[in-house]
């Protein structure tokens, strides 16, 4: 009797791709194949890959390439590469990478059962011209989250057309799951997989139709007691969200809403289709409609045509608003994009130090912040010990 073949995931990438992974160990849990932690115990290999930026699709190869080697001299019988990157480069990677027998686009990865199935000829690609799967509340997932806490993916894909991102041609355009889809999933988490904390991600969960009436139909689930919103866009976060976030207690207070830039010049070139005026407006409304509210957001510097000016607006935003959490990026070319054929580029050398220095003030400033939660107690989820 043919044993059934062990399989090794791994997951590259943020929460939606964690998400793709997850969807992935269910379909094949379903269809009876075992798995391991340890990639030389594999008989299958898979990667799911992330290539939104030049960093993500460089770790996507490095680890390509680093389990090619179980097929080359272990007992691996099949590598497969699932997500973003062959859906972005589908041409090339057959060539790129002859040790890969099968790749799986972001609209294929959820029949991976079947394909491991077909006899295909090495590097064969399935579903890497359309858009994006987009699961419900049927589809089988095994939580790869620590207990107690999971994703909820409540839409896929992303209709902005911000100069600098690949999303769109990667992932296709916005496509949202119906409430009732999301709270029939989010029943089964909280019930049978003893999940507590729910995050709601998308490429733009603010985006979601009446996602005030979702939060607070999330909120009467009886096991459910945190319920967070990550990946939300300034242009769609509108006062009944932050109304719920404010009333409702399961609601964590908590804003993640990447911003970008400051300057309007900038703005209008990222396409972000929103103001250094909007933005203020928002967060004003945001702090004063939600008590306690903790802001995390993320800022690109050197964008083509960024000037010292520009910066230094930037600069003092960061100083005016003492956000909690920030993320600084340097831009970066992305083939395909309008912003790759932006000029005048700025030096590699400027862009990092406006990272150090938007990062040191940051610093300076989420010290002070967080001495206000000196004396406090606050209820948390532990979900293990600290990697150390």
């Amino acid at each position: 009797m043919e044993l059934t073949p062990n399989i090794y995931l791994l997951s590259l990438g943020c929460a939606k791709n964690l998400v793709d992974s997850e969807v992935m160990l269910g379909v094949l849990s379903r269809a009876g194949y075992r798995f391991t932690t340890s990639a030389d115990e594999a008989d299958i290999i898979v990667v799911n890959t992330c290539a939104f930026i030049d960093a993500a699709v460089a770790e996507a190869t490095e680890a390509i390439r680093s389990l090619a080697c179980y097929k080359r001299n272990g007992r691996c019988k099949k590598l497969v590469v699932c997500g973003c990157l062959p859906q972005r480069f589908r041409e090339d990677l057959p060539g790129q990478f002859p040790e890969v027998d099968l790749f799986l686009g972001t609209s294929s990865f959820q029949r991976i059962d079947r394909y491991l199935l077909r006899h295909t000829a090495p590097g064969a690609c399935f579903g890497c011209k359309r858009g994006s799967y987009l699961l419900n509340d049927r589809t089988p997932r095994v939580l790869a989250t620590p207990p107690g806490s999971a994703y909820i993916k409540i839409a896929e894909g992303c209709s902005h057309r911000c100069t600098y991102c690949t999303i769109p041609a990667i992932r296709g355009p916005y496509q949202s799951r119906s409430p009732a889809s999301i709270l029939r999933e989010a029943q089964r988490l909280a019930s049978h997989d003893g999940v507590r904390e729910l995050n709601l991600i998308a490429q733009d969960t603010s985006r979601y139709p009446r996602l005030a009436s979702l939060l607070v139909n999330l909120a009467r689930i009886p096991e459910v007691r945190w319920i967070r919103l990550l990946y939300g866009h300034p242009l769609h976060l509108h006062r009944d969200t932050l109304r719920v976030m404010a009333d409702e207690e399961k609601m964590c207070r908590y804003l993640d809403l990447p911003l970008q830039h400051i300057a309007d010049s900038v703005l209008k070139r990222m396409g972000r289709r929103t103001t250094s005026a909007t933005i203020r407006s928002l967060l004003d409304t945001a702090r004063k409609l939600v008590p306690e509210l903790s802001v995390r957001t993320t800022l690109m510097v050197g964008f083509p045509g960024e000037t010292d000016q520009d910066f230094q607006q930037l600069l003092a935003f960061v100083h005016e608003v003492q956000f909690d959490h920030l993320g600084v990026f340097a831009y970066r070319d992305e083939p395909g994009t309008a912003a790759a054929r932006m000029m005048p580029k700025v030096p590699e050398n400027i862009k990092q130090e406006r990272v150090r220095e938007l990062m040191r003030v940051q610093a300076n400033l989420a010290r002070v912040r967080n001495q206000r939660h000196r004396s406090k107690v606050y209820e948390v989820l532990i979900s293990g010990p600290a990697e150390r």
